[in-house]
């Protein structure tokens, strides 16, 4: 393990990942969209002993305006088969709201989230399993 979470974050930068917020023990990882846009991976890895790498899949409602809630994470679960045999587990779901950034009384889309994690067992292993993690679909679409 990294004597700290901010050597591994520049252990995470010197090994190509783009970081898009960190916390005291958590590093999320970017995606990079455009050439001057970062946006949140739904990847990140748990500092602590073992580390953890964390992979939130999401459904939004406005894309599928006919579904209910249970369906709505259903479709996010579905995106977690080719982790199962990774060995990922599930750790939560939440239905987030996407409050307007004008006018915070006002919902914009509902994002229905389910978190896996898995272990492992150091920064040899972490770097590929944060490239499979970077290179699945964590979006459900149409």
């Amino acid at each position: 393990m990294s004597s700290s979470p901010q050597s591994l974050k520049k252990t995470l930068v010197a090994e190509g990942f783009e970081v898009y917020r960190t916390s005291p023990n958590l590093i999320i990882l970017a995606d990079r969209v455009r050439d001057n846009l970062l946006m949140d991976s739904g990847v990140a890895v748990v500092h602590g002993d073992p580390l953890v790498v964390r992979i939130t899949l999401r459904a939004r409602g406005a894309e599928f305006p006919g579904d209910g809630e249970q369906a709505l994470f259903e479709r996010a679960r579905a995106l977690a088969e080719p982790m199962k045999e990774r060995g990922y587990g599930e750790v939560s779901s939440a239905a987030v709201p996407v409050m307007d950034p004008g006018d915070p009384s006002r919902t914009l889309d509902t994002w229905y989230e389910v978190t896996y994690e898995r272990n492992v067992g150091g920064e040899a292993e972490l770097h590929p399993e944060l490239r499979f993690a970077l290179s699945i679909a964590k979006t459900a679409e149409r």
